[in-house]
């Protein structure tokens, strides 16, 4: 490399080439979530305009040819000349970086956009963008390519490999119809640029409908409607994905559903609402409302009437909005949200509410100590929001977030607004004569108190048994057979199923790092037992013994004994019976485990096929699943090579020799494992309360309506 370096080896990047060269910084990724952030740009735009008063409706279609299109009904994309650029609205909207009407200019009282950079953004890494306005009585129509205005030759159909001519002397937003006096919205309509985001990028509806019903439940009144117009429910990447792969608990594959899947979303309940949909846990108060506001000063940048940035210090209204209830259950359901912009990773408004919360609970529990038997101990953050399902909703203009993305507000006066609004309302709940509130009070309290009581039970039970392991050296339980290994990282637990599996695999198993647990069967389905039963089932305590971490609140990750689990089971119907029952108790009670991605599951084969070679050693495949299996022999034949009959079907992990378990599930150099992932704690807490809870009604109508069951596939 030379040594020379000048400021002739700057690059300045104008306009939109930006975007493009870095688009991670201002989406991301390029993967689908990045895909799918730039579909929350253009959703975005149109909430801001219901948020602002105008439309009430705003739809999303997936088109068949890859491209997705928003509308809504407000006030329209202005059309009319910006001043110091020249160019009309609609272009300055989608070619201008950091332009657009958030910036203070009275437009947006308050906004989920902030950069003015979201429509550009998406226009920059899109392979083509269409954009209609109705406004003044007239349609207009701009289309871009890959961010330079121009016309495309739409004579052989509409698409992004449709001839582009780029405008030369000057652009033109071109009026292509008429529309009745008052009709205004906006149509975005736009392919994403394949160069640019990877190949198995794709739009997920499942993503897509959440996030438009979450919407619908923040905007009271505003209509929301998805339209899935793909030739099938997943797109066609995720679709071969999920063939190829067997399914991890022996359920079938993701159906495919032929036709558009259409999803509309209307609420008028707001907050309150959307915290019983959330909610999973029997009721223990109803749902609380807290609404107040709040000023603060900041010093802006403000532009003055020359055009110059100018220091001002100006008063902001912060708007609160808490909807909260609390269940019998002890799990936290919380979502934060500035200006309908979900806050994955908190701010300051999610630590004032937690702060202003635990201030007014403990100060209640402190003043009737005597009646709830508290003693010295006191309350912490974790004992008050168990249980807690909570919506908490702040408003005020130009807030400070953290990156483009806005997963984390930085607002600091919003910390000590929403204190106060929440501690205050909640004292005067906690503290109502009011016969419903009163008495589901006084049950919170208790509830409260419980938590906490339960903590440092939990706790000193702990520090009892660490204290007894240090002094008598407590064994492990015996069927365990253990690794060499300290080093937490680099050993495996292989839970496997059964004596004679465990007899195979001790063979098979690398003993310096790879240690091994056997379970007798089924174990309890702790998703209907108490904490007390689960502890005393002699399985489910083993397992929590050996990992060695604890369970439920007092699990501590780093505590850990292993740095993977990994459960091997029989690849039939009570294999995947046993591994979702444990995987049950993983979930329930050291989720932290998976959450972190260190449970798997062993993927041993089905099949053993010996392909017989003249004149030298036959060669062993394995297949893992039926279609595999039919794939392999089909290009056998076409080879026309021939292969011992009757091929060896493996039922369970006994019939295995133990070199072949070693080479097909344990080894580290052929073996494959399967991830356990919870990308989406909500959803999966449903599915296992579905099939694994106490409710049998719901699962019974899931049974009988057969919901994505292929009998073929059912190994019985």
């Amino acid at each position: 490399m030379s040594s020379d370096y000048s400021a002739r080896h700057l690059s300045v990047l104008e306009g939109l080439e930006a975007v493009r060269k870095r688009p991670g910084m201002y989406i991301g990724s390029t993967d689908s979530r990045g895909l799918m952030h730039c579909l929350w740009e253009v959703i975005d735009n149109s909430v801001d305009e219901a948020l602002a008063g105008h439309g009430d409706e705003i739809g999303v279609t997936l088109h068949a040819d890859g491209s997705v299109e928003v509308s809504d009904v407000a006030r329209g994309i202005p059309v009319d000349v910006e001043p110091k650029t020249g160019l009309t609205g609609v272009e300055v909207v989608f070619t201008k970086l950091h332009a657009g009407g958030k910036f203070g200019s009275g437009s947006y009282a308050a906004s989920g956009g902030l950069h003015g950079v979201g429509a550009s953004v998406v226009n920059a890494l899109s392979e083509r963008l269409d954009v209609e306005v109705d406004r003044g009585g007239k349609t207009y129509a701009m289309s871009f390519h890959r961010g330079e205005p121009g016309i495309f030759d739409d004579a052989q159909g509409i698409g992004p490999d449709a001839p582009f001519a780029p405008f030369t002397s000057g652009s033109e937003l071109r009026v292509i119809g008429k529309v009745k006096k008052g009709v205004t919205g906006t149509r975005v309509r736009y392919w994403a640029d394949r160069q640019i985001f990877t190949k198995d990028a794709a739009f997920s509806t499942g993503d897509l409908v959440n996030r438009a019903r979450q919407t619908a439940f923040l905007v009271p009144g505003l209509g929301l409607t998805i339209t899935d117009a793909r030739p099938t429910s997943m797109s066609a990447a995720a679709e071969r994905a999920a063939l190829a792969a067997p399914p991890l608990d022996g359920e079938p594959n993701a159906r495919v559903e032929q036709g558009p899947v259409v999803e509309r979303f209307r609420y008028e309940g707001g907050i309150g609402e959307f915290v019983e949909h959330l909610a999973v846990d029997g009721a223990k108060t109803d749902v609380w409302r807290i609404q107040g506001s709040g000023t603060f000063k900041e010093t802006v940048p403000m532009l003055d009437d020359k055009g110059h940035m100018v220091s001002t210090e100006v008063e902001r209204t912060c708007e609160v909005d808490v909807a909260l209830r609390w269940g019998d259950g002890y799990e936290t359901m919380f979502r934060s949200f500035v200006n309908i912009i979900a806050t994955p990773k908190g701010g300051t408004h999610q630590t004032g509410f937690e702060a202003g919360l635990v201030k007014a609970v403990r100060t209640q529990v402190e003043a009737n100590a005597r009646k709830l038997k508290v003693g010295q101990d006191k309350l912490e953050k974790d004992d008050v929001l168990a249980g807690l399902t909570a919506v908490l909703t702040v408003r005020l203009p130009e807030p400070q977030f953290e990156g483009q993305t806005k997963e984390i507000l930085g607002t600091p006066a919003v910390r000590r607004i929403v204190d106060s609004v929440v501690s205050k309302r909640m004292t005067e709940i906690l503290t109502s004569t009011q016969r419903t509130e009163k008495a589901q009070a006084a049950g919170l309290l208790e509830k409260v108190v419980a938590e906490m009581k339960t903590r440092i039970s939990a706790r000193a039970h702990k520090e009892t048994q660490r204290r007894k392991n240090a002094l008598e050296n407590s064994s492990l339980p015996t069927k365990l057979a253990d690794c060499r290994s300290n080093d937490v990282e680099g050993t495996e637990l292989f839970i496997v199923e059964g004596d004679s599996a465990l007899g195979t695999a001790k063979l098979a198993r690398n003993s310096e790092y790879q240690a091994l647990l056997p379970i007798r069967g089924k174990i309890l389905n702790v998703q209907k037992a108490s904490v007390s039963d689960m502890l005393s089932n002699v399985e489910c305590a083993s397992i929590i013994q050996v990992i060695g971490a604890g369970s439920g609140r007092t699990f501590e990750l780093d505590q850990a004994r292993y740095g993977k689990v990994i459960i091997m089971s029989d690849a039939d119907v009570d294999g995947a019976h046993i591994r979702t029952l444990l995987l049950t108790l993983f979930f329930r009670y050291m989720r932290p485990m998976i959450e972190q991605g260190r449970v798997f599951a062993a993927v041993p084969p089905l099949h053993r096929v010996v392909v017989v070679n003249r004149g030298k050693p036959n060669d062993t495949l394995y297949t893992y699943s039926e279609q595999e299996l039919t794939t392999l022999l089909k290009k056998l034949e076409r080879s026309n090579k021939k292969y011992l009959e009757p091929i060896q079907r493996y039922k369970g992990l006994g019939e295995m020799d133990a070199d072949q378990l070693a080479e097909t599930t344990m080894d580290r150099a052929h073996r494959t494992l399967r991830r356990v992932n919870v990308s989406d704690a909500e959803s999966a807490a449903k599915v296992f309360e579905l099939l694994m809870g106490n409710d049998v009604a719901p699962r019974k109508e899931f049974i009988l309506a057969g919901e994505g069951l292929d009998r073929e596939r059912i190994d019985a």
